[in-house]
Order: C-alpha cells, then structure tokens, then sequence
C-alpha cells in the first residue's frame, strides 16, 4: 500500500506563492512558510527539498501563472497587440488591489536576492526571460498581421513592455491617484509600437 500525501500539493505551492509574494524570500520565516502552507518541517523537506524548494516551486507557479493569463487572452483577443495591450493592463492594474504584492514576484525576488540564493535568482531570472520571449512572439504575430511595424525589433519590443510594467507596478505603488489606464493605453499608441 502506498502512503499517500495528506495535502493538496498545487494548493500548498499557491499559498507558499501568496506569501512569498507578500513578504519577499528573507522576510518569510519558516514558521510562516509552516503556517501558511499548513505543513510540518519534515514534510516540507520529504516534499521539497528546504524552505528554497518550496520558494522555486513558488517562483516556476507564479510564472505559469502569467504565461496562462497571456494564453486565456486569446479567447478575448484575435489581435495579438491587443492581447499584450490587455495582459499589461492585468498584471499592472489587477495587481494593485488582487494581489499580495503589486510588484512583480520575480522581479521582486531579483532585487531581493544575493549570491547565496544564486539558484534561485536563476530562476527567477530565467522565469523573467521566459515570459519576455512570448512577449517577443506576440509582437512578432504583430509584425504578421502589420499592427506592428515589421522594422522594429520584436525582442527590443518584448524588453521594452516588460520595463514598462516593472515600472508602472512601482510608480504606482509609490504615486497615488496614478491614471494607469491612460498610461499603458499611451505606451501602445505613442511609444515605439
């Protein structure tokens, strides 16, 4: 007979994401991590390894997450720069009031982490690049379809929409009565799209 896992792993990775979202890699303790994941020290270490086990599963969700959000899109949208257009409004907007962080969890990870958490800042970053690349497939289905001028560099574009939404994240957090909206609708118009 097999022993079977008492708890929800895909629900204990989505509340370890909520916290170390909220709180940030250091700031979280293991008795947070224990209390928000509602699991033991020798459990979490059979399941994952360490508190960083669970913190990269953490990070690899959070970035699945955004990458689903930008696919759900599709059904919205048939034109690929509007889809962009609506997923920066989600991830910038949404994240203000429906999230345990409105900055960016790998961005905030990459801030946060040192040379000791060089694997997990690996993550972080790759994660980071890997959403950049659908950005860059979305502007070059764009260029396809002549929304988007085909002399631009998609990838120069890709990087350019994910400053845009670090920093409107942070401007946002720090600026109050921010016109979001009007911002991000500007950045496709005016910008280099």
């Amino acid at each position: 007979m097999s022993n079977k896992s008492k708890f929800n792993r895909d629900q204990v990775i989505e509340n370890a994401t909520n916290l170390y979202w909220k709180k940030g890699y250091h700031a979280t303790s293991m008795r947070d991590l224990q209390n928000a994941i509602d699991m033991r020290p020798g459990s979490i270490y059979a399941e994952f390894g360490s508190k960083d086990g669970v913190f990269k599963a953490s990070l690899e969700h959070y970035a699945q997450l955004g990458l689903a959000q930008l696919e759900s899109l599709k059904t919205e949208f048939v034109s690929p720069l509007a889809r962009l257009k609506a997923f920066v409004k989600q991830a910038v907007i949404n994240t203000q009031q429906d999230a345990p962080s409105c900055v960016c969890m790998l961005a905030k990870t990459v801030a946060e982490l040192t040379e000791e958490q060089s694997e997990l800042f690996q993550v972080a970053r790759d994660s980071l690049k890997q959403v950049e690349r659908q950005f860059e497939k979305l502007i070059t289905e764009a260029q396809q379809l002549d929304e988007v001028s085909r002399d631009k560099d998609a990838m120069e574009l890709a990087r350019f929409v994910q400053i845009q939404i670090t920093g409107l994240r942070m401007y946002a957090k720090t600026s109050t009565d921010v016109p979001l909206e009007k911002m991000i609708d500007d950045m496709f118009e005016h910008y280099p799209f």
